[in-house]
C-alpha cells in the first residue's frame, strides 16, 4: 500500500467517526481498504463499533447519493464532461446501464457487491429518475453489511488490517455469487409477472 494511501487514512483517523465517513463520500480509497482501516481503530480502542458502523453507513450512502444526483441531473453528457474527475470511467457507466436496463431497480441491492459496477450503479438509476427513496432504501440496505463485514474484519486483522483484501476473500466471494443469484432471481421474477399480467 503507498505512502499516500498511508498518509491520508492517519489524517482521517485523527477525525474518528467523521474520517470514516468522509474517506467512504470521497471515495479517493476504496471502501473496503477505509472500513479496514476503521476496524483497527476500533480494536485500538480509538472508536466503537456501532458508531463506526454508522458513520459507514451515512459516508457510503452520502457517496452514491451524489453520484445518483450527478445522473438526475446532469445525466450522461454531464459525467461524460466531468466524470473523470470524481474517478468515473464510462465504460463502468455503460455496464451499469445495460445492468440497470436488464434486472431494474433491484439491482441497485445486488449490484454493490459486485466489482465494476458497485459504485458506477447509482448513476444510471439517476439518470432513469428512480425513486430517491427507493434509490436510498436500496443503497442503505446493501451499505450496512458491507460496512459491518470490513469493519469485523479490520476488528479481526489488527495491525494486520493492510490485507484486508485478501483475507476479505472468502468472505465477498459468497457474496458476489448470492447478489449474482438475487439479480437472476429478480429477474426471473419481473420477467414472470410480465407474461401473466
Amino acid at each position: 500500500m503507498s505512502d499516500f494511501i498511508y498518509s491520508i487514512l492517519e489524517f482521517l483517523a485523527q477525525l474518528g467517526y467523521l474520517g470514516i465517513a468522509l474517506g467512504l463520500m470521497i471515495e479517493i480509497i476504496p471502501s473496503e481498504i477505509v472500513l479496514g482501516y476503521g476496524g483497527y481503530m476500533i480494536s485500538l480502542g480509538h472508536i466503537n463499533f456501532f458508531g463506526a458502523i454508522l458513520a459507514g453507513t451515512i459516508g457510503g450512502t452520502i457517496a452514491q447519493l451524489f453520484l445518483y444526483w450527478a445522473g438526475y441531473y446532469g445525466g450522461r453528457p454531464f459525467l461524460e464532461k466531468y466524470g473523470k474527475y470524481v474517478f468515473i470511467k464510462m465504460k463502468h457507466i455503460d455496464v451499469a446501464e445495460q445492468w440497470f436496463q436488464k434486472y431494474g431497480a433491484g439491482v441497485i441491492f445486488s449490484a454493490r457487491f459486485i466489482p465494476v459496477v458497485r459504485h458506477a450503479i447509482s448513476i444510471p438509476a439517476g439518470i432513469a429518475k428512480m425513486s430517491p427513496v427507493r434509490f436510498t432504501t436500496y443503497t442503505v440496505a446493501a451499505i450496512v453489511p458491507w460496512t459491518i463485514l470490513f469493519l469485523y474484519l479490520g476488528t479481526v486483522l489488527g495491525k494486520n488490517w493492510s490485507h484486508i483484501k485478501e483475507y476479505a476473500e472468502p468472505y465477498v466471494m459468497p457474496i458476489i455469487i448470492a447478489a449474482i443469484v438475487l439479480i437472476a432471481i429478480y429477474f426471473l421474477i419481473k420477467r414472470t409477472k410480465k407474461t401473466t399480467n
